[in-house]
C-alpha cells in the first residue's frame, strides 16, 4: 500500500495540486497532518491562496483522506469539506503498521518520540514546522512532510510517501518530483 503524506497547505491550492499531480498521484490513501485552509497570522499569503477552491479540490479527491486538526484549522472549515477533520489525533492500523498522526504544535520532539514509543507506533506523522523530517528511533519512524507551498528550512516544497510493500518512507520535492531523502520503516 502507498500512503501520501502532506501538511500545512494553508489554503494554497497550487501546493495541493503540485503534490496531487506529483508524488500523491499514485497513492491509496492521503494523510493530511493539518493546517488545511487558513494561512495563519504568522505566514504570508501563499501563492494561489484560494481556500474555497482548495476545500472543493480536497472534497473531490478520488483518493480518500485522513485529516488531523492543525492549530490553524477551525470548526467552520469542516463546513467546506466532505472529509472529516479529526481532532487532535488520528490513529489507524494500516497494512500491519500502527500509525499516529497529529499536527504536533503542542509537543516538542522528545515528547513526540515518547508518545510514539508509549503507544508502540510504527509511523508517527506530524506537521506544523513546515520543515521536512524523517527520523528513525528503533521501530518508530517520525515523518514530517514539510509544506507544499510555504516551506521553511531548506525552503523546498515537499510531501512524503510511505510504501508499505517496500517498507520505506521518502520525502519528495515538488519542484522536480524527486526523492530528497528516503529511510526504511520497521514493524
Amino acid at each position: 500500500m502507498k500512503l501520501g503524506i502532506i501538511s500545512d497547505t494553508h489554503g494554497g491550492l497550487m501546493g495541493w495540486e503540485k503534490a496531487f499531480e506529483g508524488p500523491l498521484s499514485q497513492v491509496n490513501l492521503i494523510l493530511h497532518a493539518g493546517d488545511l485552509l487558513y494561512h495563519g497570522p504568522r505566514n504570508a499569503l501563499p501563492d494561489g491562496y484560494d481556500p474555497s477552491s482548495l476545500a472543493l479540490s480536497l472534497s473531490q479527491s478520488p483518493i480518500s483522506l485522513l485529516i488531523a486538526q492543525g492549530n490553524c484549522d477551525a470548526e467552520v472549515d469542516q463546513l467546506l469539506l466532505d472529509y472529516s477533520i479529526q481532532s487532535p489525533y488520528v490513529y489507524s492500523f494500516i497494512d500491519g503498521l500502527a500509525l499516529l498522526m497529529l499536527h504536533g504544535h503542542e509537543l516538542g520532539m522528545d515528547a513526540l518520540l515518547e508518545l510514539g514509543e508509549r503507544y508502540r507506533i510504527n509511523l508517527l506523522i506530524t506537521g506544523h514546522t513546515h520543515i521536512y523530517q524523517l527520523l528513525q528511533k528503533g521501530s518508530l519512524t517520525l515523518i514530517n512532510p514539510g509544506s507544499p507551498l510555504i516551506p521553511k528550512g531548506e525552503e523546498i516544497p515537499t510531501a512524503a510517501l510511505v510504501d508499505t510493500e517496500r517498507s520505506a518512507a521518502a520525502i519528495w520535492t515538488l519542484d522536480t518530483n524527486e526523492v530528497v531523502r528516503e529511510i526504511p520503516i520497521f514493524r
